[in-house]
């Protein structure tokens, strides 16, 4: 029986044995057949931007006629996300117009792109973009597995159009430079794992940033306040202590919100607002609501609507998030009802943090932003920030934000110790004449700001931050003032010169204006920062001496580059314009290319004896939008309606990040 028992355990361990090797044999078999799948690269089109696919690193196929200028480019040798792939392959020399493959790497954003004229291609100046990209010769890395298909990004999902404050998911990338068989079991877990929601945490009430400082509460005086509120009723002569005379207590339904609010007869308030709201834990729930019954009021008093004014809303506290865009909400109702549905995220009062937030990405074309709409933000800021304001709102305003602030219940002296940075509100706003700024002295009176608030928004005329063509540039004029010129033409091009300087809004935060004029020598008759009003720099123009002797245009560059531009703000777009009546007695290539790899917008407008070939070297390509020439100083007028429509016409092709 032993014996029989022996031989059976033989057996069996024999089978085990030949199903274990030819199990072994057959992975080894399958995983040769899987080892190595065949890499097919994408192809792509013309037009196709960086920022549009998702992949950090892909290796792509472009089609050939790639080399036109409707394919916009931006930068050079790190391009803004913002540009045609193919179109700045070109322009790197890794590609020639027959197209081909190439290597695309992501790369972090820049603070500013410069253009510059390389293989045919012309590629833009960009103030700054989220994100870059790099264009390599399609040599993969060893061990480096590269997409065949690519990942596009789409529009958004029902859950993000509606306001869905969180990221979508997204699957965790996998390695492509190691292999690892995995197992029926680990595959399960992962599945589970990915099935599973998560659970974001709330942000801490105690939390600290390594950038803020949390706000210390006096002990007792917040909470004793809050149940006094909830169990007392106020009237003209009983107010609360510290309240606004004459302020009735809120219901919570808000009806001193629900007064009808009408902007004046006439005022055109088209305009793309975002509401930036405290959500920070020191605010408490009433006063939360408080604030959010005026968003209310204004959506009501807005009339909102595609043809009107759009509305969106960011809360902040230690993090900023948007609960609703431009678009998601088109008409006061469903806006007023989307408010009432926001919740308190709690945390800290990083306000600072959310207008960066906003400057980089609320005022999008995805997002519902329109180029003919002034962009307005609303910044509700309950006592201070715990982080600073003044580097993102002077960010938020060189980009054409205009920037409003409303703080309730401001620092107590014995508070003011605590304050981050004193004084913010007017280190924040556009201006400090009062007009963006409302101090409310308790959130009862509150409701006060509504009719004001509404009637300043919409009054575009006095929306100073507003970035348009024609107040976002530092504009120099490089004038000959050789003796061919003569005294009588010297003046008629100063004519020019005031007649479209008359077109822009002239003021230190607006367009600003310096002049140059060149013979043999060059002199500076005033920089950009020497006046601030259009009556001085009119004066200033009149003033100018006319200077006689030869022309030196290449050296005349060069000054202006080191002299004016040199000085320029960043952020502001820089215009050179040039007139001259004559051929240069240097070379102007160098000096012409340098303006240009300095993101300098050049116009040449050339007179009488002016070399065209000359005029098409010094302006920015393509110069029949940049190079003019008139036959007499007296039709240089004629020329004043076209330039100021190119310049806007450029002016407006430039993204809006």
């Amino acid at each position: 029986m032993r014996t029989v028992v022996l031989t059976m355990k033989a057996s069996v361990i024999e089978m085990f044995l030949v199903l274990l090797v030819t199990g072994v044999h057959s992975n080894k078999e399958t995983s040769k057949k899987m080892k190595r799948p065949k890499f097919t690269v994408p192809q792509i089109n013309c037009d196709v931007k960086a920022g549009k696919i998702i992949n950090p690193e892909f290796i792509v196929k472009c089609p050939a006629g790639c080399q036109d200028p409707k394919f916009h480019v931006y930068g050079t040798d790190v391009y803004a996300s913002y540009s045609s792939v193919c179109g700045a392959a070109i322009h790197s020399g890794v590609l020639d117009n027959s197209g081909g493959k190439i290597l695309v790497r992501k790369v972090a954003g820049l603070s500013g792109y410069k253009g510059s004229y390389s293989n045919g291609v012309q590629s833009l100046s960009l103030p700054r973009w989220r994100e870059s990209f790099i264009v390599l010769e399609s040599k993969p890395k060893k061990g480096v597995t590269y997409p065949s298909a690519l990942t596009y990004s789409s529009s958004k999902s029902p859950a993000a159009q509606a306001g869905d404050t969180t990221k979508a998911y997204q699957r965790p990338p996998i390695p492509a430079t190691t292999a690892q068989s995995v197992t029926l079991m680990q595959l399960l877990a992962v599945t589970v794992a990915v099935a599973t929601p998560t659970i974001l945490p709330r942000p801490s009430p105690s939390a600290a940033s390594t950038t803020s400082i949390p706000r210390p509460e006096p002990v007792g005086q917040r909470s004793q306040e809050m149940d006094l509120w909830s169990t007392t009723t106020y009237t003209s002569s009983q107010n609360r202590p510290g309240a606004d005379p004459g302020i009735q207590r809120q219901d919570p339904s808000g009806a001193a919100f629900q007064k009808p609010v009408r902007a004046d007869d006439g005022l055109d308030c088209k305009i793309d607002l975002s509401f930036l709201i405290d959500g920070s834990t020191s605010i408490g729930k009433r006063r939360f609501r408080i604030q959010k019954q005026l968003l209310a009021g204004v959506a009501q008093a807005l009339d909102i609507g595609p043809a009107g004014p759009l509305m969106g809303v960011v809360q902040y506290g230690d993090n900023p998030a948007t609960h609703f865009n431009l678009k998601t909400h088109m008409n006061s109702r469903d806006l007023k009802t989307a408010i009432e549905k926001i919740t308190q995220r709690g945390g800290l009062s990083n306000v600072g943090r959310a207008i960066s937030f906003v400057t980089k990405n609320f005022f999008s074309k995805a997002n519902g932003n329109r180029s003919s709409a002034p962009n307005v933000v609303v910044v509700m800021v309950d006592g201070w920030p715990t982080d600073k304001v003044e580097e993102a709102s002077r960010l938020a305003r060189e980009s054409g934000i205009n920037i409003f602030f409303i703080t309730i219940e401001g620092a107590a002296e014995n508070e003011k110790q605590y304050v981050v940075e004193p004084n913010f509100a007017n280190k924040a706003v556009c201006r400090t004449n009062g007009f963006y700024s409302f101090h409310v002295q308790s959130w009862f009176g509150l409701h006060k700001t509504l009719q004001p608030l509404v009637k300043r928004v919409c009054d575009t005329d006095r929306l100073a931050c507003s970035k348009t063509c024609l107040n976002s540039a530092d504009i120099g004029f490089v004038i000959d003032g050789s003796s061919s010129v003569g005294t009588g033409n010297f003046r008629t091009v100063l004519q020019f010169v005031t007649n479209l300087t008359k077109e822009f809004e002239i003021s230190d935060t607006d367009t600003r204006i310096g002049a140059v004029q060149y013979t043999y020598e060059q002199r500076l008759e005033f920089g950009f920062d020497q006046y601030s009003s259009k009556p001085d720099i009119l004066s200033a123009i009149k003033r100018v001496g006319y200077w006689s002797g030869g022309t030196s245009t290449g050296a005349a560059i060069n000054f202006a580059l080191e002299q004016l531009f040199k000085k320029s703000k960043p952020n502001k777009r820089k215009l050179m314009i040039l007139i001259t009546d004559g051929r240069s007695y240097d070379d102007v290539r160098i000096p012409a290319m340098a303006a240009h790899l300095k993101g300098v917008i050049t116009y040449a407008i050339g007179v009488a004896w002016a070399a065209q070939e000359e005029l098409e070297v010094i302006a920015t390509h393509p110069a029949r939008d940049h190079s003019f020439f008139v036959d007499e100083f007296d039709n240089l007028y004629q020329y004043v309606p076209r330039i100021i429509r190119n310049i806007c016409t450029e002016f407006n092709s430039q993204p809006r990040n």
